[in-house]
């Protein structure tokens, strides 16, 4: 049977639980609460039930708040990984993408996720899934909206014409 780790002495059970009522998140609240109780002579599975957590966890956190104090309670926000294009790169991705396709050039009307995935992997030599695609674009400022389709042989001077059929009034 292993030992149960120690919990450091700077704390009170009583400032623990000011901590906790102070705390404007809700699971280092439940977490403090829970060392109190470890702190009033509570067992760990009666401390654990009283944070809403299992022993090993309570156990995890114990060695959190030993090392790092109340703050090593709060949950830590990741910003996950790194993108993996340049700064230049998502400003050449930006202009283009507001730029549109070159018909031509591209083959396309309009970009797609599936386009502009072909697109940064040949210029930039970085893969990236479809889906991801979006998250990229919305990172970089753009949401979707999807334009009315337009036909690129229409011609503007007869869609005019077609306009005004009826006379003025």
């Amino acid at each position: 049977m292993t030992r149960a780790v120690k919990l450091r002495d700077d704390y009170s059970a009583s400032e623990l639980r000011r901590l906790a009522a102070r705390s404007r998140q809700a699971n280092a609240a439940r977490r403090l609460l829970a060392l109190a109780a470890i702190r009033d002579g509570a067992s760990r599975t009666d401390a654990a039930r009283v944070g809403g957590m299992d022993r090993q966890t309570l156990r995890d956190w114990v060695h959190r708040f030993n090392a790092e104090g109340p703050d090593g309670l709060r949950d830590h926000l990741h910003a996950g990984p790194a993108c993996r294009l340049s700064v230049a790169q998502q400003t050449e991705l930006k202009a283009l993408v507001e730029a549109g396709p070159d018909r031509q050039r591209d083959g396309v009307v309009r970009w797609r996720r599936v386009d502009l995935q072909r697109v940064i992997e040949e210029r930039f030599g970085v893969v990236y899934h479809e889906r991801h695609v979006s998250t990229l674009l919305k990172r970089l400022g753009f949401s979707y909206v999807s334009a009315r389709p337009r036909h690129p042989g229409q011609d503007a001077g007869v869609m005019e014409a077609f306009k005004k059929t009826s006379p003025a009034s």
